[in-house]
């Protein structure tokens, strides 16, 4: 059977009836296949879009102008001395070592009180389902709230002098709240305190999934209960510990509003974090150019922690299971 028909216009190309057929339900079943996923993913991505990238990449050109408000204003285009400012201003890294001191004293405790708390609470009681809800409480109360409540706490007259002062028998009353390190420990353990219950329900959650069979057979073979939870829950639960890690790191580096409450980046800018250093640059002085730069800042250093902490913990001879099997 030949694929030229001829015409009074000359000899054309016909596709079989067969193959056009098997393209177009080819082409259908293709369109049925991701159509649905595509309008569910639509509606997030396209809030994504609006919310998270165009504000991002509104940022990075802000970061380059010296940007006004001000209607008919010119915003005159000063290149990277917004950066160059920042690396010149010793507020900025006061700023930054208060952000990595709160990231280094908060991120390890609540990694080992989390995993503590979950260990302590995975197995079925009359009590667990109290114990989880208040250990959870302080996650989901606003940092406002739990900000005022530490605030005064750690106030001259407040619990924890009051403890320390009649209970323990300290003679010296603790201004925690005005001086740099000792309202750096204040903020840490709210810190602390708040996010026990986030990671406490991360690691329960990766508890459930660790095999019976393996304990039974680490039992079996004599194993005790710390032998047991290193060769056995430690590698199951890896990957949801590289979850929490990453994420407190984050969260570690986005500390603000505890800050802005209990000190407000006080004494004389002392406690001052990098959030609310840019929050104070935009919004109180309206240098909305380096106040991007800062934040510009903040997300390359954001970034470029995630990617070294996936990098190391991606890396097999990282892992737990690794570093015993070359043992």
């Amino acid at each position: 059977m030949t694929d030229l028909v001829r015409d009074a216009s000359g000899p054309k190309l016909a596709r079989h009836p067969q193959r056009v057929s098997r393209q177009a339900g080819g082409a259908m079943k293709l369109w049925r296949t991701w159509l649905p996923p595509a309008l569910f993913i639509a509606p997030g991505f396209l809030i994504f879009l609006v919310c998270i990238v165009y504000p991002m990449l509104q940022a990075a050109q802000m970061s380059l102008f010296d940007w006004k408000l001000v209607a008919g204003a010119t915003s005159n285009f000063l290149g990277f001395d917004n950066y160059i400012r920042a690396f010149n201003d010793p507020r900025f890294w006061l700023a930054l070592s208060n952000s990595g001191i709160y990231m280094a004293f908060t991120v390890p405790p609540q990694i080992i009180l989390g995993l503590g708390v979950a260990l302590l609470l995975k197995d079925k009681s009359p009590a667990q389902p109290l114990f989880r809800v208040l250990y959870y409480l302080p996650v989901v109360t606003s940092w406002v709230v739990v900000s005022l409540l530490f605030k005064y706490l750690f106030a001259d007259r407040g619990l924890i002098n009051f403890a320390l002062d009649d209970l323990l028998g300290a003679t010296d009353k603790i201004s925690w709240l005005a001086d740099r390190w000792t309202a750096l420990v204040a903020i840490c353990a709210l810190g602390v305190w708040k996010g026990i219950g986030w990671s406490m329900m991360i690691f329960l959650a990766a508890l459930q999934g660790v095999p019976k069979e393996l304990e039974e057979a680490a039992v079996i073979d004599g194993a005790n209960r710390w032998q047991r939870f290193l060769a056995v829950t430690v590698p199951a639960i890896w990957p949801a510990t590289i979850f929490v890690t990453i994420m407190l790191v984050i969260g570690g580096f986005n500390v603000f509003a505890s800050v802005l409450v209990m000190t407000n980046g006080g004494p004389g800018g002392a406690t001052e974090v990098l959030l609310t250093y840019m929050y104070r640059q935009a919004f109180e002085f309206l240098d909305f150019g380096y106040g991007s730069a800062l934040a510009v800042i903040l997300t390359l250093i954001v970034f470029a922690l995630s990617a070294l902490q996936l990098t190391l913990f991606r890396n097999p001879e990282a892992t737990p299971s690794a570093r015993r099997a070359v043992r």
